[in-house]
């Protein structure tokens, strides 16, 4: 087992780690930028190293900074949680050639999955349901045009290299073809640097729902159950629920067993999620793999009793996992408390916490690293906060939601509890009857 752990990253994820790591005895070592200076997950780290200013391409994204505080500080492993460098092939590498031990996929693993075109090919070469498509990517616009006749619209344009929805274009006309692709190719160029497109056919009415997987270096995969995340907005998740309201077993046991087969055929080593869309005949198609521990891990640990940060850890230390499936006994509900103004389109809301109180109470937890007092800085993610609920029934999880949301204040910023709140009354919502598409009808009210 490990000796010392370098987390190379910032907020909640990095104080998630650090609890799990005092609990099973390992030293840890925070690292932050001077914005970050204040933040907790460098109070409760055994050793802190200040790596840069607040520009992340200046501190949590850079590489020789990062090697350095591991090796100055003796971390034989370092666990990059979730964004940042936690799916860089190159930084992965970069660990192995200096004998630290990176906790999350080999670089080749990221290379081959990290693309979406060549995940798609993978996928599809493993027998897991792939959505139709184009075979790798497009060269030209006229190719585009011909495999969107042949296919039928709509259609849906994707960057290889996208994320966060940069580089995805919805095309229902013929006409409107050549200006989807000409804006996502100079999207995803900007965010990216590699304009490179496949297109696939756009599903309709879909849900997202992920499948949780954990594979240890031995070759063996078990899954942990699924994630519904449909609710998003421009496709960043507001909130997760495991288990779906829209699963059957017997669809749960088809996606699981496809998820397990896409690990295994990879030999995937740790934590990761394989992504499906699935539509209103409950056919299921997958959309990608991420591989590193989601944001919403919480409420999977909640469902079935586990703990994701630990059996991360032990897998990378070479420890076999047990090869078990698992079903969950619970419901559980995850709201993701962002920094954000959801009266002004969700405008960021960086600044300082004058008061904050915390709900609590039987099945709720809380994933945070701010304080009353805390200033939350421009430069990152706007997330604060992850509110989890956790009951024996959908309903009462969700019972239990609106009192947590009711007792959760935050002053001095806004955020997007206001939402939440109104989330949790939403007849679509409480009847399980929502797709990725529920945001767009989603009218907020005004604050009473």
């Amino acid at each position: 087992m490990f000796k010392k752990i370098l987390i190379a990253n910032r907020g909640e994820i990095a104080l998630r780690v650090i609890r799990t790591c005092k609990e099973i005895g390992i030293k840890t070592v925070a690292v932050y930028s001077t914005a970050d200076a204040e933040s907790l997950h460098v109070r409760f780290a055994d050793e802190a190293v200040c790596i840069g200013p607040p520009a992340s391409s200046e501190s949590y994204l850079k590489m020789s900074a990062i090697l350095a505080a591991a090796e100055i500080t003796n971390a034989d492993a370092i666990h990059p949680g979730y964004g940042f460098l936690s799916e860089n092939a190159k930084f992965s590498k970069l660990c192995e050639e200096h004998n630290i031990k990176f906790i999350g996929a080999s670089a080749e693993m990221i290379s081959r999955m990290g693309d979406k075109a060549s995940a798609r090919a993978t996928m599809k070469e493993a027998g897991v349901p792939t959505i139709p498509g184009s075979e790798g990517l497009l060269d030209t616009f006229e190719e585009t045009e011909k495999l969107a006749d042949e296919m039928g619209y709509p259609v849906m344009l994707k960057a290889t290299a996208g994320g966060g929805g940069k580089g995805m274009r919805a095309v229902w006309e013929k006409e409107k073809l050549k200006e989807a692709w000409d804006s996502a190719r100079q999207e995803a160029l900007a965010c990216f640097g590699n304009d490179a497109m496949y297109m696939e056919k756009l599903i309709e009415e879909p849900r997202h729902i992920e499948i949780q997987i954990i594979g240890d270096s031995y070759g063996k995969a078990c899954h942990l159950s699924e994630r519904d995340c449909s609710v998003q907005r421009r496709h960043q998740k507001l909130t997760e629920e495991a288990p779906s309201p829209f699963m059957t077993s017997q669809l749960r046991k088809k996606m699981g067993d496809s998820a397990v087969k896409a690990a295994e055929f990879i030999s995937y080593e740790g934590a990761g999620t394989v992504e499906f869309l699935v539509d209103k005949h409950r056919n299921f198609y997958f959309m990608e793999m991420n591989t590193r521990i989601q944001v919403e891990h919480p409420i999977t640990e909640q469902v079935i009793d586990y703990d994701l940060i630990y059996e991360q850890i032990k897998v990378a230390a070479g420890i076999p996992i047990s090869g078990k499936n698992y079903t969950p006994k619970l419901h559980s509900i995850e709201c993701r408390i962002n920094a954000e103004d959801v009266y002004k389109d969700f405008r960021p809301s960086p600044g300082k916490i004058s008061t904050l109180h915390i709900p609590g109470g039987h099945g709720v937890r809380i994933d945070t690293h701010v304080y009353a007092g805390y200033t939350i800085p421009p430069n990152y993610d706007s997330m604060i906060a992850k509110l989890i609920t956790t009951a024996q029934t959908r309903e009462e999880a969700i019972n239990k939601m609106r009192r947590a949301l009711d007792e959760f204040v935050i002053e001095g910023i806004k955020t997007t509890i206001p939402f939440h709140r109104q989330l949790m009354d939403h007849p679509d919502y409480i009847a399980g009857n929502y797709t990725t598409k529920f945001m767009e009808d989603f009218v907020l009210l005004p604050e009473e």
